[in-house]
């Protein structure tokens, strides 16, 4: 009888659909998932509506379609896969998959592709209500906007690996995620434009986590982003990936903490 071949593609599809199933059967990680991104933004209209965005060429809709990209990279992909991760090494489920043919980053990666995917629909579901809603014009350079969802997308995942390191159970994952959250919500042009804070300021916040994919997604609406700038956000963003990366690579716990 001939054995079963299996690629590495074919293993994370299979976990993956098997992560979608457990997904769909949690009704709180699909309101953190699916809600929660899409109401958030909303909500800051009319706070935003009161900034002196003209002042830095921007307007409403220019801050609230990136903040809402940034929330459903918040909390569709990384509070999403902090508790998946978390939950799966506390239930064994991790140790199990290890004994198979399954590698460690298959897993993870396998792990991750449905909070992946909903961030990226979500995120473009979000493009489009906004540009309808607040009557956006068309992106000056797309190329950027594209680059920084694709950027956010596995940064997010790879940060929710590493702090699944420092997360003992699932409900301390509320607790463990709120300073990235927090922090770019703040700091990372969300609720606030880094175009509206002190050079000083926005130059130090600049460096957070979700910046350079927020920087790089209203870059892609207003033109005005230079090449330095934009290669200043990429290898931000690919030096918090690259050290999340290794993070995991190195301290990352399969067995439950006790």
């Amino acid at each position: 009888m001939n054995a079963v071949v299996t690629t590495p593609g074919s293993r994370m599809a299979a976990l993956a659909r098997a992560e979608l199933t457990l997904f769909g059967r949690s009704r709180a990680t699909v309101l953190t998932a699916l809600l929660v991104p899409l109401a958030l933004p909303f909500t800051l209209r009319s706070a935003m509506a009161e900034m002196d965005l003209a002042e830095a060429g921007l307007t409403v809709g220019l801050v609230l379609l990136p903040a809402a990209i940034g929330f459903s990279l918040l909390f569709a992909v990384y509070g999403t896969l902090v508790a998946v991760y978390t939950s799966r090494r506390e239930e064994l489920v991790l140790k199990r998959l290890r004994t198979g043919e399954l590698r460690d980053a298959e897993i993870l990666t396998g792990a991750a592709l449905p909070a992946v995917a909903t961030g990226l629909a979500q995120s473009l579901l979000l493009t489009v209500g906004c540009a309808l809603l607040l009557d956006l014009p068309a992106p000056r350079a797309p190329h950027l906007a594209v680059l920084g969802l694709l950027l956010g997308l596995p940064l997010c995942a790879a940060l929710a690996s590493a702090t699944a390191i420092l997360t003992r159970t699932v409900e301390s994952a509320q607790v463990t995620t709120l300073p990235l959250v927090l922090g770019s919500m703040i700091g990372s042009g969300i609720a606030v434009p880094l175009e509206l804070l002190p050079d000083r300021v926005a130059s130090v916040c600049e460096l957070l986590p979700l910046s350079p994919a927020i920087t790089l997604v209203r870059g892609g609406w207003t033109g005005n982003l230079s090449a330095y700038e934009a290669l200043g956000a990429l290898a931000t963003a690919l030096a918090w990936t690259l050290a999340a990366v290794f993070a995991v690579r190195r301290w990352f716990r399969w067995e439950p903490r006790r």
